[in-house]
């Protein structure tokens, strides 16, 4: 799909918690294909501090009734303000921007790996994968089993395992605790991962040993979406890249990171 920007009309805004919402946005017409891991840039221009756009992953695509919906977690003023828009308001909306996931072949057994609001982009990414015919197990991480959301929509594509700091919901620690590492990571053909950059480094790290494709989904701050401001750089074997241009999807082995 061609990126466009379009005027999308809110049709829902689901509250999680206290700082999360699903935020339902329909298209006027017929949605092109979306490919996984790719993201869009939203005005808000209800804040008279808020200049720039805000990248929000897709979290899934809806393209029977052209819904696209994005998880929003109110961190500044910006995500703030989309928390509380209101239903057939209009939303500003730059889209599709990157580059995705790479899919796997029919029937290959993948992990997908989230920690935070980095689980946005893997429900979509589980959603194409249940289409391929792939043996789909997931992974969230979370501090809490009340920061832990949508599970029940994650179960309905993937086998579901959660970590949990406090030990309120399935295994205590930190995602790369889990069994799953230590009893059947080599079954696994590919592993997909978003969240907060340590835990990444961290499931990247284990993919390595295992030699184990790997792709990260970084979310550094990509304001214009074109590759124009480089607020989003970050350093590969090749030099440095813009993650909202060449990424924000990328393998591992293409990363200089100290892992």
């Amino acid at each position: 799909m061609r990126k466009s920007v379009q005027d999308l009309k809110v049709v829902s805004n689901l509250r999680l918690n206290d700082d999360q919402h699903i935020l339902h946005l329909q298209a006027s017409n017929q949605l092109e294909y979306i490919h996984p891991g790719q993201f869009a840039n939203i005005l808000v221009d209800q804040s008279k501090n808020v200049f720039l756009r805000r990248p929000f992953s897709f979290y899934s695509v809806d393209y029977q009734n052209n819904i696209v919906s994005f998880l929003i977690k109110g961190i500044g003023e910006g995500t703030r303000t989309l928390l509380n828009a209101g239903v057939d308001s209009v939303l500003d909306v730059l889209f599709p921007l990157g580059n995705g996931f790479t899919l796997p072949e029919p029937e290959e057994k993948v992990l997908l790996v989230g920690g935070g609001s980095g689980v946005a982009p893997l429900l979509h990414l589980a959603q194409v994968l249940s289409k391929n015919s792939n043996k789909i197990h997931m992974l969230v991480g979370a501090r809490s089993v009340s920061d832990l959301v949508e599970m029940d929509n994650y179960k309905r594509y993937a086998n579901l395992h959660t970590t949990t700091e406090d030990g309120s919901h399935g295994e205590k620690g930190f995602v790369t605790d889990h069994s799953i590492f230590s009893e059947g990571m080599t079954e696994f053909s590919r592993i997909y991962t978003c969240g907060p950059d340590p835990m990444m480094k961290a499931v990247a790290a284990k993919a390595r040993v295992k030699s184990v494709f790997c792709e990260v989904s970084l979310e550094n701050s990509m304001a214009c979406g074109f590759g124009v401001c480089l607020c989003c750089v970050v350093q590969t074997i090749h030099g440095h890249k813009c993650v909202c241009t060449e990424g924000p999807v990328f393998n591992i082995n293409q990363l200089k990171w100290q892992i």
